[in-house]
This record gives C-alpha cells, sequence and structure tokens, in this order.
C-alpha cells in the first residue's frame, strides 16, 4: 500500500516506506499498543508451553477468549499448519494458559469465564506471500493474517487480509487431518446466517433493513459476528445487534449520560450484565421507528468513527 501526503498546491508526495529492523521491533510495537490495535488485553510474552513457544499471548474480553500472536519474516511457512499447532496447544492447555493470564494480571478468572470456542490466531508480517493468502480462504478458519508498514514520519499501518466470500469450509477439504477436525469441533466462527437461519423471515427483514442503514453511515463500517450478536465496528464496536425470534435486541455502544434520547425508547443497561457493547438497549420490532432508532446509532457511530 503506497500512502501520500497531500501539500497546498493539491500535489502528493509520496512517503516512503522503511523496513522494520526485525522481527522482535514489530512485536514490541504490537505488545505495547495491543489495546488501541485489536481492543487485546496483553498477558505475556514468549510463553512456552510443551514445545511451542508463544510470541504473544492476548485476551480477548468481548468474546471472554483467548488470542494468540505470532510475527512472522519467513515467507515459507504454512499459516495453516502452525495456526492449527498453536490451537491445539492452547485447547489442550486450558489450566495452565488461565493460571499464566492471572498471574500476570493478578486477577482470579474461572475456567467457566472462558470460551475456548472463540479462541484465534493472528499472524503478523510485513507481507505474506500470495500462497499464505489463499490458505485463509474459508468461512470456518480461526486463523487472521495482518500486514504491518512502516513509513518515514513515524506512521504505522495496519491492513487484514480478508478473504473473499465463501462457503467452502476447511473441515470438509481436510477429513483426513486429525488435528484440524477435533479442533473444528471445539472452536466456531460465527457468520450472519448463524443468526439468520434462527429467526422468522419478518425478522430477517427488519435486520436486513436495518443492516442496510447502518452500512450507509460510512464507508468504513465492518460487519463482525460473534457467537451471541452481530457487532458493526468503526474503529470498534458502535451498535451490537442480537437476533431473536420476536425481534433484534440492540446495544448502543455509548457511557451512561452520552446518548441524546427524548424518546426514552433506551434502557440504561449499564449496571446489569449482557452480552454486547455499551450501556443503552434497544428493542426493535417490526413497525418499531426506525428512523428514530438510527438517530441514536449514528450517535455511537460518530463517537467511534472518528
Amino acid at each position: 500500500m503506497q500512502l501520500f501526503l497531500a501539500k497546498r498546491d493539491n500535489k502528493l508526495e509520496k512517503i516512503k516506506e522503511i523496513s522494520f529492523e526485525n522481527e522482535r521491533e514489530v512485536q514490541r510495537l504490537i505488545e505495547e499498543n495491543l489495546n488501541e490495535i485489536f481492543g487485546f488485553e496483553f498477558v505475556k510474552s514468549e510463553f512456552t508451553i510443551e514445545d511451542l513457544r508463544i510470541d504473544t499471548l492476548a485476551f480477548d474480553n468481548e468474546t471472554k477468549s483467548f488470542v494468540i500472536i505470532e510475527y512472522k519474516r519467513d515467507r515459507n511457512f504454512s499459516v495453516i499448519d502452525q495456526g492449527y499447532a498453536y490451537l491445539s496447544l492452547l485447547l489442550q492447555n486450558k489450566a495452565e494458559i488461565i493460571l499464566k493470564y492471572n498471574e500476570a494480571k493478578n486477577k482470579n478468572l474461572k475456567l467457566d469465564s472462558v470460551d475456548f470456542s472463540q479462541s484465534k490466531v493472528i499472524f503478523i508480517s510485513p507481507q505474506f506471500t500470495k500462497f499464505q493468502r489463499k490458505a485463509i480462504n474459508f468461512k470456518d478458519l480461526p486463523i487472521e493474517l495482518w500486514e504491518i508498514s512502516k513509513y518515514e514520519g513515524d506512521i504505522i499501518s495496519f491492513n487484514k487480509l480478508s478473504s473473499p466470500d465463501t462457503s467452502e469450509s476447511i473441515t470438509k477439504i481436510s477429513k483426513n487431518n486429525e488435528m484440524i477436525q477435533k479442533i473444528s469441533r471445539e472452536i466456531k466462527i460465527y457468520t450472519e446466517d448463524d443468526h439468520l437461519m434462527k429467526i422468522p423471515q419478518n425478522i430477517q427483514e427488519v435486520y436486513n433493513e436495518l443492516k442496510d442503514r447502518i452500512l450507509n453511515l460510512g464507508q468504513n463500517i465492518e460487519i463482525r459476528p460473534k457467537k451471541h450478536y452481530i457487532g458493526f465496528i468503526a474503529n470498534t464496536n458502535f451498535v451490537d445487534v442480537h437476533l431473536n425470534k420476536s425481534g433484534l435486541k440492540l446495544w448502543i455502544n455509548l457511557r451512561k449520560g452520552e446518548l441524546d434520547d427524548p424518546k426514552k425508547v433506551a434502557r440504561d443497561v449499564s449496571n446489569i450484565g449482557h452480552w454486547g457493547n455499551g450501556a443503552y438497549e434497544v428493542f426493535l420490532k417490526p413497525g418499531s421507528d426506525l428512523d428514530y432508532i438510527m438517530l441514536l446509532i449514528k450517535q455511537a457511530y460518530k463517537k467511534h468513527s472518528n
């Protein structure tokens, strides 16, 4: 990706890309800014279990799951083989992983508080080969590739390599791979269809209309399905949607007191346990005033897209 600096005379000046000195430089940069980049909690660096070393162990408080981050400069490694080896290591050593978290964070995380079905591996590298890119073209792969670049002027860019829309499953083409089959039975990658298939047609129509209206707010919005809801992301979640048979439960990601809601349709859930992000909950059903609800959602979008 080429970056440019816009000058006053409408001329563009190329910003020179600079190589990282080594893998450790990338690792330090990520670990010191883990929450700002991914929203994860840093747990441990260079954590060895059995015969494998985890570069960075992190915890995703949104999904209550552990994340393994690896930094690669070797263009020949297999993201599938290594990714599933790390996931297998994680699933076979749950108690030790939780113990390491509690020691590092001085907390008392319990086994039943962790959702290991949402675990994943992230590979970060200045560049991936076309073969590594093609390796992630599956709908149910708990592995992500992120490219990182450094430019003059202390500019850093991150680019998540997204696989094309596909219905191909890695479990179907890897029927003879015992490790992949075993891990796939425990780790689940959720899609919009997983949520839509459980609700009647009229509620699906409400969701599709809501989704279209949300996506029209800006081109920087990403849809990220989770176990219990579908998140709409602009830098971070600004609204999360849970689908059920009678309607949609929305969580608007604003702190208590930040939402301008003159009609008082949003419920304060700041002190109530709930799945999504934010202090406000709205129920949307057929016949609800979607125009007004979009005004509420737009407030969260403006805050989190800046």
